[in-house]
């Protein structure tokens, strides 16, 4: 079930209403309807793969507690191993598959061997990247004496599973959102106006840039061959912000719906845009996978220790395998290869911005750097994105499209993010008093309903 459907629109105020009369009074009974719930909203995609989500919920369930249970290390790797085997073996099958397939065909055809292996029409299970490595984390962090295993099993069927962030994050640490699931919340008032006003500022970011910015990308990305140097600049950066507006929207709405509900979910993007340098940029875009990958990745291998050579290994690496997380293709993996060594001088440089002018330069020059990667990250292929950045720079100038909405809303929307760059939400800081800021709330919808795309377009994030 999307966000934007209408069929969410009628889901969200009946669970809300269904919680708060019948099924807050006591955890169990909470928790079970929960689940219900978020498997009802999962299923309405497509039933059968809930079948994925209970198995990776069982096991981890399980081998938790066999984990914390077992006095013999060899016990506690081996029932760590187990849970590795099954949720990476379940995501490995239906998102890697053919991609490991098709790599191996046309690496023999290249030196002249015929294969007989085919591909599979698999489909990929929505949100499977995301509550795989949410289970995985939290057998990993009991298997580092980090967590205690959850004793009841709905509780943990229900946190797996959780409908605001099932789909496409955060990515949930268990000992952050777990307890939250082990005691009862009443309805606040303050949670509510601030989940209200971040479910509104999502769908602001989703319905009226993001989905308003897709019909530009999808047309110039698809003709690049013939498209101006003015057309493909504006491409890339129309699509940095229509997968910022995307997936963070989609964050914003997940978290704003948890408040209602009581719960606390992680921030997820903090302003990326405005980083001054990569490293600064990968502490404030998609923080619930940064955190992850750099705590059950990038440590283990060693982190920042030992020599410059070893580190640089690390770190490529770890951005490696971040952009095979995000697809099976390899112009995510060079996108991960490229923001990796973007994050080198953040290690061995140290370069201070401490002017507004530099500032200013500074995050220029980090965007632009990451709108040249984002183009790889959007091709369908290595070939299209190195043919796409080379008409960039074939002299040719000219800008053949009319985008005056596009520059008009994007202009707005950065100069909003910017005045409230320091609050949660950034339409809290739009206004004196509450009159004015009722203004810009009411405005705000009316735009929504007078210019946002209202074609139920699926998250991009929905893919991966």
């Amino acid at each position: 079930m999307l966000f934007n459907s209408l069929e969410f629109y009628f889901f969200l105020p009946i669970v809300f209403f269904l919680y708060y009369t019948f099924f807050n009074e006591s955890v169990k009974v909470r928790n079970s309807f929960l689940l219900v719930i978020s498997y009802l909203f999962y299923g309405w995609w497509d039933w059968r793969f809930l079948l994925l989500i209970a198995i990776s919920s069982m096991s981890d369930y399980i081998i938790g507690l066999r984990i914390f249970t077992s006095k013999s290390i060899g016990k506690r790797k081996f029932f760590l191993l187990l849970s590795l085997v099954i949720n990476l073996g379940i995501l490995g099958y239906f998102k890697y598959y053919n991609f490991f397939i098709e790599s191996f065909i046309e690496m023999s055809s290249s030196i002249g061997i015929n294969s007989n292996l085919h591909t599979l029409n698999i489909i990929l299970p929505v949100g499977i990247s995301f509550y795989t490595f949410q289970t995985l984390s939290y057998s990993i962090d009991i298997y580092s004496d980090k967590l205690k295993p959850a004793r009841n099993i709905v509780s943990f069927f229900a946190f797996v599973s959780f409908f605001p962030q099932l789909v496409a994050g955060p990515i949930e640490r268990a000992k952050n959102l777990l307890p939250q699931f082990e005691r009862v919340e009443k309805f606040t008032y303050d949670y509510g106006q601030l989940g209200v006003k971040l479910i509104l500022w999502g769908f602001a970011k989703k319905v009226l840039i993001a989905d308003n910015l897709a019909g530009p990308v999808n047309l110039i990305f698809e003709s690049h061959d013939v498209l101006g140097a003015g057309d493909l600049i504006l491409g890339s950066v129309f699509f940095a912000f229509q997968i910022y507006c995307d997936f963070s929207g989609y964050s914003d709405i997940a978290i704003g719906i948890g408040k209602l509900f009581g719960f606390d979910l992680m921030t997820n993007f903090n302003y990326p845009y405005f980083s001054k340098n990569a490293s600064e940029f990968w502490r404030r875009w998609h923080i619930s996978l940064s955190t992850w990958f750099r705590d059950y990745v990038f440590i283990p291998l060693g982190g920042s220790r030992g020599s410059n050579l070893f580190r640089i290994r690390n770190l490529i690496l770890l951005f490696a395998v971040s952009g095979f997380w995000h697809g099976a293709n390899w112009t995510f993996i060079l996108w991960g290869i490229l923001n990796g060594l973007y994050y080198l001088p953040s290690i061995f440089l140290k370069v201070s911005a401490n002017t507004r002018v530099k500032k200013g330069i500074s995050i220029i020059v980090t965007f632009a750097f990451t709108c040249l990667a984002w183009i790889f990250f959007r091709s369908n292929s290595v070939e299209a994105s190195f043919s796409y950045i080379q008409n960039i720079f074939s002299g040719n100038w000219r800008i053949t499209g009319s985008y005056n909405f596009e520059l008009v809303l994007l202009f707005i929307f950065v100069a909003i993010e910017w005045l409230g760059r320091d609050r949660q939400v950034p339409i809290l800081n739009l206004g004196f008093n509450s009159f004015i800021r009722n203004v810009i709330y009411f405005s705000l919808i009316v735009a929504i309903i007078l210019f946002g795309s209202f074609q139920e377009q699926s998250f991009i994030y929905f893919q991966f």
